[in-house]
């Protein structure tokens, strides 16, 4: 079996370059061999590599920056994917694809189902919808998975820039009334091996057990740290960003916790392993 793999320097491709080799011969690129903004350059690399599987972690994830660049956002996030759909369709391949929990406009009070009707708010979640909506017009098998609120111990993530902020003493203003559920890289990895060898396919949401705010995540890294300082809790209208974000964006995963006949991690046991990576 070869797969390709794009994105390999991303948070989640990092950690997916570790993990598939045990499926087949892995193809891992970044955007230096296979540039998403270029599609035709694009769908001849993938004609030529001629994988069985294609795992796209790559994409544009510049929240607020993509107000700005609304084309660029829409051209890697949703005009790519739609080509490399068309190819895996070609091919008869699984495409592989991660999306968002901002695909939702976060006014529902319960977390969000895969069959929720989306209606995005800001410019990344429009572009990350219309990936999905590309990839599901051409028929192809696709194995979609939503997540949300993604971490490593490596990259630029907000786990990162509170742990530094705690170590160094700053004084923290955090948002508290925006929900969602942190999700671990290596977690979302791992999983999407585990659907892999389980010949899984179609639209799943993929993130552990539980959820919190931004002001709760950043409280729990700051406790792990032996931080007694407190994080002062603020609404969004006191921080705000280029990008609106939905206030509640929780994810319901038990469509795939059915699937894999397990119950998924709760969230902050994850970071816990992320925590004794990191330090």
């Amino acid at each position: 079996m070869r797969i390709l793999l794009t994105g390999r320097n991303g948070q989640v491709g990092w950690e997916l370059e570790r993990v598939l080799p045990a499926f087949g011969g892995l193809i891992a690129t970044d955007r230096s061999t296979l540039d998403l903004a270029a599609p035709d350059g694009l769908r001849r690399r993938v004609r030529d590599l001629k994988p069985d599987v294609i795992v796209n972690a790559a994409a544009y994830t510049a929240v607020d920056k993509a107000e700005s660049e609304p084309k660029l956002a829409m051209q890697i996030n949703g005009v790519a994917p739609g080509v490399l759909a068309e190819e895996a369709k070609r091919l008869d391949a699984l495409l592989v694809h991660y999306s968002t929990d901002y695909v939702f406009d976060g006014d529902k009070a319960s977390p969000y189902l895969e069959d929720d009707a989306p209606n995005p708010i800001n410019v990344y979640g429009r572009s990350k919808l219309e990936g999905e909506q590309r990839i599901a017009a051409t028929g192809c098998r696709f194995l979609m998975l939503r997540t949300s609120w993604v971490y490593a111990p490596r990259g630029k993530n907000f786990f990162l820039t509170i742990a530094r902020k705690v170590r160094a003493g700053e004084d923290l203003r955090v948002v508290d009334d925006q929900r969602g559920v942190p999700t671990e890289a290596k977690f979302l990895a791992e999983t999407t091996v585990a659907m892999l060898g389980a010949n899984t396919e179609g639209l799943f949401h993929l993130v552990p057990r539980g959820d919190t705010t931004w002001h709760g995540f950043a409280t729990q890294i700051a406790q792990r740290l032996g931080s007694g300082r407190p994080i002062q809790a603020i609404g969004s209208s006191d921080y705000p960003t280029p990008a609106r974000r939905p206030t509640n964006s929780v994810l319901d995963n038990r469509k795939l916790s059915r699937v894999l006949a397990r119950p998924l991690p709760a969230w902050p046991s994850l970071l816990d392993r992320c925590m004794s990576i990191s330090e």
